[in-house]
């Protein structure tokens, strides 16, 4: 059996040392990742809930916006997918689709796939709580 030199030893807890400080940087980075996508969530619903009263008080329809609300839940989704909170994202996903083309779903599929913007921004808002 072979004894551990001081300077192995040293060289150990030097790279242990970088090791955890990697670690706790990443989990920051990460947790920080993470606050950053949830808030674009709750500004991505009110964005979405502007344009739904813009549409029921004036009644006109913007393609533009609403492509560009498809872009913004899409790009959401992917971010969200990426962090690990994979139930959001795939929500997030179906509005990015929805906006996209609304006749696509039907009214029973909406309703189990649980979008409704209170709902996203509730789960959003507790889980950034949680960070």
């Amino acid at each position: 059996m072979s004894l551990i030199t001081v300077k192995e030893l040293s060289g150990l807890f030097i790279h242990t040392t970088k090791w955890i400080a990697n670690l706790k940087r990443a989990r920051k980075e990460r947790r920080e990742q993470s606050r950053y996508a949830l808030k674009n969530v709750i500004l991505a619903v009110r964005e979405t809930a502007t344009y739904i009263r813009q549409l029921s008080e004036t009644g006109k329809q913007d393609h533009g916006r609403e492509a560009d609300l498809s872009v913004l839940w899409t790009d959401l989704s992917i971010d969200l997918k990426y962090l690990g909170l994979t139930n959001l994202a795939h929500r997030c996903n179906i509005k990015g689709r929805y906006w996209s083309n609304p006749k696509q779903f039907n009214e029973e599929f909406l309703q189990q796939a649980n979008i409704k913007l209170e709902d996203i921004e509730r789960d959003a808002s507790i889980m950034l709580d949680q960070l």
